[in-house]
């Protein structure tokens, strides 16, 4: 029987290779197939006619060439033909595809020997990413594949498909927008898609019996067939993500994508297992498997080849694919040099892609913190940001406790980590580090840094979390509570983040862990857009104050330290602040913004001058909302009153 220990090894003796050209890789006279498995003793490439079924055609074997490389040519035209390997390393392991394979049948079980140029849709080579001035002109909304079109009532023929992105002018019964006209309507500048590489824990030929949100990786580099409208054919999900991809480009929104290099959902039976044993897995000292995931493993970014296998990935996906940006799951297993090599290599093809993630594992790791890409290291990365969770609990509570409350939810004695979420975990001299009870040092370098949100597909949605730490909250308090953390999101410095629905008070009936929970939980329910019509064009309201105000969105932490500035005296349970906005190349000279998370109105004194007031109580109007106040003013319950200062003729 095989050991799966490998503390005897050392995996730094491995060979390196640098070439770009591992893979499988068709053309009309010939393919060609290069593999790295410097363990192996033979490597047998199997060939189908079929994607599941059926015996192989032809077997051949590949030559070893050195740097642990093995190859064979296939002369001839293989297009449409699957392909499995079968490596030998002393004992045969299974038959998988390679660990490159960009295309692949149902499931996953073989590859497919592909055109390209065959994937790609009408006008591709016209397609344009979106480009941005600062990464904190970014709104970002965050969404599943399948929760998006999937529901009854989303107008969208498409439903759960990469297509129904693409579909326009979608509505409900009642003719309210959904899909991507809603995405317009709304006015966000990036979609975030949780994961779309293939994952293994769907059946592809039976969509409807099994739900996933998708973070358990199978092969990374070929799109999931759960979206697409055929999964056999291993080029309609390429052509047809492609096509998602332009119909938002096409409408100057950018697509970004959730990936998962920290670990795989098969550990033993894994293509990396099956082809290189152990190498791609950090170990514990007795050998067997580390498992920062959470998962049973953890992919060990540090070595050589697995840290190209990834920048190689995230390449193929930037260029063939023309998304605008990565956010990295559990980033806190990967090494610092890892993410340092990646932000450089992606400049190289485009230096605007944004990119962000979870700065956190989720179990202890055998490399230690200081060497990895957590929160309290990531000003050692720039131009990579990292999740605001003080921010999100500050405002909402605990992620994990269903009853904390937060800021908007009445809990005081939060303001100051409110403030550290205004100024984007930057430095600033009014906060007081002390106070903010779960990070006491600003750990972003810059607000380009710095990911705020209140919610996201991890746990309760906000609306949920609201309902459960406020059982006593009518549904009228509960939109004032969703509004509020809103305009924190959206007003304060940073990368403002949305889980998609929030803007109309998305539930999934209290389900705080809804990974593998059905349609009917996950599913947006496009008919609570007409339900909380004020809550949603509160949203789109702001998400145009910000894109149409610079202020709000300062890119430099000495802009911010500069220009804003904690300008009231202190109250419990209120948060207020001035932008002097001229200074930031604002059309507005200068902003104050009050954010009232008590159940009490509150008296609060303004600067000398006179002020018109642009929101208060759940309105927004940028051109005033009629009355101009000076000397004080009364902020009304759970809500943010902003006033902008009137200049003299």
């Amino acid at each position: 029987m095989r050991n799966w220990k490998f503390n005897h090894i050392d995996f730094s003796t491995y060979p390196y290779y640098e070439g770009n050209d591992l893979g499988v890789f068709w053309s009309p006279e010939k393919t060609t197939v290069k593999i790295w498995a410097p363990t192996a003793h033979a490597i047998e490439l199997r060939l189908y006619k079929d994607g599941q079924t059926g015996e192989p055609f032809h077997k051949t074997t590949l030559q070893p060439d050195g740097k642990g490389i093995w190859w064979a040519i296939l002369k001839g035209d293989y297009e449409g033909k699957f392909y499995t390997l079968r490596i030998n390393d002393g004992e045969w392991l299974d038959e998988v595809p390679d660990i490159y394979a960009r295309c692949v049948g149902a499931n996953g079980k073989r590859g497919m020997i592909f055109n390209p140029a065959k994937t790609n849709p009408e006008n591709w080579m016209d397609d344009k990413c979106v480009e941005l001035e600062s990464f904190t002109d970014a709104i970002i909304y965050e969404t599943h594949v399948r929760d998006f079109s999937v529901a009854e009532n989303s107008g969208i023929k498409n439903k759960g498909k990469y297509l129904g992105f693409t579909e326009d002018n979608t509505k409900t019964k009642g003719g309210v927008a959904t899909g991507l006209a809603h995405l317009k309507e709304l006015g966000i500048t990036h979609v975030h898609l949780l994961p779309v590489s293939d994952f293994i824990t769907i059946d592809e030929e039976h969509p409807a019996e099994k739900y996933n949100w998708g973070y358990d990786p199978q092969h990374y580099n070929a799109p999931e067939g759960w979206y697409a409208t055929n999964p056999h054919d291993g080029t309609v999900r390429i052509k047809e993500i492609k096509k998602l991809v332009q119909a938002l480009h096409q409408n100057n929104i950018g697509v970004i994508l959730d990936v998962v290099y920290n670990h795989t959902y098969f550990t033993k039976e894994s293509v990396f297992n099956q082809t290189v044993p152990g190498y791609f897995y950090r170990q514990k000292p007795d050998g067997t498997f580390a498992n920062a995931s959470g998962c049973g493993n953890e992919i060990a970014t540090e070595r050589a080849m697995v840290r190209k296998y990834i920048i190689d990935s995230l390449k193929y996906w930037a260029a063939e694919f023309h998304v605008d940006g990565f956010r990295f799951d559990l980033m806190g297993i990967y090494d610092l040099e890892t993410m340092q090599q990646i932000r450089d290599e992606l400049n190289k093809i485009k230096p605007g892609f944004l990119l962000y993630g979870e700065g956190w594992a989720a179990d202890q790791s055998p490399m230690p913190e200081e060497k990895r890409a957590v929160k309290n290291n990531i000003a050692k990365l720039p131009g990579i940001a990292v999740f605001n969770d003080d921010f999100r609990d500050a405002l909402k509570g605990g992620h994990g406790d269903k009853k904390s409350r937060g800021f908007v939810s009445g809990l005081e004695l939060r303001e100051e980590a409110v403030k550290f979420g205004v100024i984007a975990a930057t430095a600033h001299p009014q906060i007081v580090y002390d106070y903010v009870e779960s990070s006491r040092f600003p750990w972003a370098a810059e607000p380009t840094q710095c990911v705020n949100y209140v919610s996201c597909h991890d746990n309760y949605t906000l609306f949920d979390k609201l309902k459960m730490s406020a059982p006593k909250a009518t549904d009228a308090d509960l939109r004032k509570m969703v509004k509020l953390a809103g305009a924190l999101i959206l007003t304060s410095q940073g990368i403002p983040f949305l889980h998609a629905g929030v803007e109309f008070c998305r539930t999934k009936n209290g389900d705080g862990n809804s990974y593998k929970s059905p349609d009917s939980v996950n599913q947006i329910d496009w008919e609570r857009k007409e339900k909380y019509a004020d809550v949603y064009e509160y949203y789109r309201k702001l998400i145009r104050l910000r894109k149409n105000h610079p202020a709000f969105r300062l890119g430099r932490t000495e802009k911010i330290s500069k220009n804003l500035n904690f300008c009231t005296q202190y109250q419990l349970g209120v948060v207020s602040y001035c932008i002097m906005a001229g200074e930031a190349g604002d059309p507005w000279q200068k902003i104050i913004l009050h954010f009232n998370g008590r159940n009490t109105e509150a008296l609060v004194p303004l600067p000398e001058g006179t002020f018109k007031i642009v929101a208060e109580n759940g309105e927004i109007d940028e051109n005033g909302l009629g009355e101009v106040v000076s000397g004080e003013i009364k902020v009304a319950p759970v809500s943010m009153t902003l006033l902008v200062e009137l200049q003299e003729v």
